[in-house]
């Protein structure tokens, strides 16, 4: 007895020196015990790939002075111990003594074991998540023709309006000259000087052979930004951050703008996120309902009472079927689905704290959703007139006065933004605060009543509401999924997940469940899934024209792998499985 118990005494001591001396900021941890650089309270990981521009970490980098030292220092002093075991064991040393010395030897060379097997993982999730960045790079321009250049509003077809928010009017548009579409825009007597309206059919149709719309023009309303391209760029900067490179190429002076270090950032390409393809100042024209819909917004010779100005913003984008608010008001998507479309929001989400941008205005209002082949919707987040995208202060608002703009939707504004007082110091942290908004939108899309929209005693501010307070889930949505939510409305945001880490929890919920269900999984066990996914994912990719909806969000989740945030959710989830 006395000889097994200084066995478990010298493991207990290898493994406390192991958690006492480990350096904390490497990949190398082992399965469930990840390092604080996953830690819910960060907004960026190290080896992330954030931009285009960046390119992901070079496999078999030498380690950190501290890390090669504490490992090369680790395996000498195993040997070490374990030769004085030897000397003891031949000088007639007691069996407690020689169980202390062997265990504790054996413990440290453990230690190394263990930094190895993290090594190995760390190496190939850098691997599979370089391979999957450069798939999820590609992202095609529709009018990026060699004989297009689309950046006047007379080069397009407008349609009837398709939407109208706070700022501007959308129009459904096509382009003439593309090969479909011209023999039917000559045959109409539509190519012709000025921005062509296609007329409507007496029952509210389009007319016969009118082209098809694959795009929608964003029409900005000028009142303060004056006439000038210059001034309308400056003024509306914020709606040019999902821009393309060449979207404001055919702009005047927009080369010189884009160069300038001040101004808002440039997000990079993401497939949950909307693309401005083309971006330019205009004459504003007497559009289909204009004088019904928006006539204090035109200029005056259109209306004699309008506010706005002669020359305005166009935005071309694609145009998308529906908002998720009247999807959601059509359709009843499964528990599964509704978990895919959180995932999406998450995953749109992470993209933009890792580029340093916070949309603030995040709603259903403002998601548009398309469908693949079989019938599953695809969520792209719009609308950036309220983004933080600043150079200089990222993510972290200076609130030196009560004047500084906190976002647009008050509703779903995140308690520490709501909450936040201006001071000399005082600063806005928006690194969790559109995840915040994404757990108040999981009500809306898993079919509850959005608890921040209610009235009466339903209703909920997030200036002051409890946890407690919130509404229960039904049983049928999956038990992750309610508790990550719950999670995602956490009133510190210290305590709330991180996007990333909330996106990789629903991942392993949908993908991952053989994995989460062996027991002592270890580093190695994780990988083999990992390349079975990676295989598997590829294999989908080209066996389909284009791709379906679980396809796409299996290749970000690959490209955004990294070893400590997928430990770290694995931990988590094997916490709430466990908890009653």
């Amino acid at each position: 007895m006395a000889v097994r118990q200084a066995l478990g005494r010298g493991l207990q001591l290898g493994r406390a020196l192991l958690l006492r001396f480990a350096p904390k900021p490497g990949p190398a941890s082992v399965w469930g015990k990840p390092g604080p650089a996953a830690a819910w309270g960060r907004g960026e990981r190290p080896g992330r790939v954030s931009s285009p521009g960046a390119q992901p970490r070079p496999v078999g980098l030498p380690l950190p002075d501290r890390y090669r030292f504490f490992r090369q220092s680790v395996v000498g002093l195993a040997a070490r111990i374990q030769r004085q075991f030897v000397v003891r064991a031949r000088g007639g040393a007691g069996p407690c003594g020689r169980a202390v010395f062997l265990a504790f030897g054996l413990g440290l060379g453990l230690i190394e074991e263990k930094q190895a097997e993290g090594r190995r993982a760390a190496s190939a999730c850098q691997e599979i998540q370089a391979i999957f960045t450069q798939k999820n790079k590609r992202v095609s321009d529709p009018l990026d023709t060699r004989c297009w250049q689309g950046f006047r509003l007379e080069d397009y077809l407008i349609g009837q309006a398709i939407g109208k928010g706070c700022n501007a009017a959308v129009y459904e548009a096509t382009v003439p000259t593309l090969p479909q579409h011209l023999e039917k825009a000559k045959h109409l007597g539509l190519l012709r000087k000025g921005p062509d309206v296609i007329p409507k059919g007496t029952d509210g149709e389009q007319a016969p052979g009118a082209p098809a719309f694959p795009f929608a023009i964003k029409m900005m309303w000028n009142i303060s930004a004056g006439s000038s391209s210059k001034a309308i760029l400056s003024k509306m900067s914020q709606e040019l951050v999902p821009a393309s490179r060449m979207a404001l190429d055919g702009e005047y002076g927009a080369v010189t703008c884009r160069r300038s270090r001040a101004g808002p950032k440039q997000l990079a390409p993401h497939p949950n996120i909307i693309r401005v393809f083309r971006a330019f100042t205009s004459s504003v024209p007497l559009l289909p309902g204009a004088l019904a819909d928006y006539p204090d917004m035109l200029p005056p010779h259109y209306y004699p009472e309008g506010l706005g100005h002669c020359r305005t913003l166009f935005l071309v984008m694609k145009n998308y079927p529906c908002t998720l608010r009247q999807y959601l008001e059509e359709q009843t998507p499964s528990s599964r689905l509704a978990t895919m479309m959180t995932l999406q929001l998450l995953e749109g989400v992470d993209h933009l704290v890792q580029q340093g941008i916070a949309h603030r205005d995040l709603k259903s209002d403002n998601i548009l959703v398309e469908w693949d082949s079989d019938g599953c919707p695809w969520l792209v987040i719009s609308d950036f007139g309220c983004c933080l995208a600043d150079e200089q202060c990222g993510l972290r608002l200076p609130f030196n006065s009560s004047s500084v703009e906190r976002g647009g939707n008050g509703s779903l504004m995140a308690p520490e933004v709501s909450t936040a007082r201006s001071g000399p110091s005082a600063v806005i942290d928006y690194s969790k605060a559109d995840t915040w908004a994404v757990g108040a939108i999981a009500y809306e899309i898993f079919g509850l009543a959005n608890p921040f929209y209610g009235q009466g005693s339903a209703h909920l501010e997030s200036r002051s509401y409890q946890e407690a307070q919130l509404p229960e889930m039904p049983k049928s949505v999956p038990p992750e999924a309610r508790r990550l939510v719950r999670s995602l409305l956490r009133r510190e945001a210290s305590k709330r997940p991180s996007a990333r880490l909330a996106a990789n929890v629903l991942h392993l919920s949908l993908w991952g469940e053989h994995l989460l269900s062996l027991k002592n999984l270890k580093l190695d066990k994780m990988i083999a899934w990992l390349l079975q996914q990676s295989a598997a994912t590829l294999l989908a990719d080209r066996l389909r024209e284009k791709s379906c909806v679980e396809t796409k969000l299996q290749m970000l989740f690959l490209a955004n792998l990294e070893c400590e945030a997928l430990c770290q959710a694995a931990l988590l989830l094997s916490s709430w499985r466990a908890a009653p």
